[in-house]
């Protein structure tokens, strides 16, 4: 499938779609937990997530075309445990560089063993001060082995995205 992004076609017509309602077809969850407090902590934070941080935090980042995630940087993790890996590729759909949120979201390329997207955010709640790390994605199997490990599968990504958030900085 084309995109309007340069590189490869994503592996999936959704692109886009961690910004509202998931799309049907797809495991698809959302975790959001508390990270802290305060403005600071929130603008720390979201700049961290641009920098990858939640990646390398998780030991996945190999490498970014930039600093910084923009949209159409190409990306890639390592997926595995100890020397047992894969290289994923992945592209930056979009930014958010909102008041009350921050992040970026990247969907999957070919040869990525699965077949989706995941936003990776920081979101304020002025209310009460308390900034939450977040992470909403949805995929699906794009290879056997990830259709053999099914559930298993998707364990280890709720399992992931909770790394994730545990990489964010919880004080300035």
């Amino acid at each position: 499938m084309e995109n309007a992004l340069n590189g490869p076609p994503f592996t999936y017509r959704e692109v886009g779609a961690t910004r509202g309602v998931l799309p049907g077809g797809y495991h698809g969850f959302r975790r959001r937990r508390p990270i802290g407090r305060g403005r600071a902590l929130f603008e720390h934070a979201g700049t961290e997530i641009l920098a990858y941080r939640m990646q390398k935090g998780t030991g996945i980042f190999q490498f970014a075309e930039t600093p910084t995630a923009e949209p159409g940087t190409a990306i890639t993790v390592r997926l595995g445990v100890g020397p047992v890996g894969i290289a994923a590729p992945c592209r930056v759909v979009y930014v958010l560089d909102e008041p009350d949120r921050q992040g970026f979201a990247y969907g999957t390329l070919p040869g990525h063993p699965e077949s989706g997207e995941e936003l990776f955010a920081v979101e304020y709640d002025s209310d009460s001060e308390t900034v939450h790390g977040l992470i909403i994605a949805f995929s699906r199997p794009a290879v056997w082995y990830t259709r053999l490990g099914g559930p298993v599968v998707r364990l280890l990504q709720r399992f992931v995205a909770g790394r994730y958030i545990a990489a964010l900085p919880t004080s300035v």
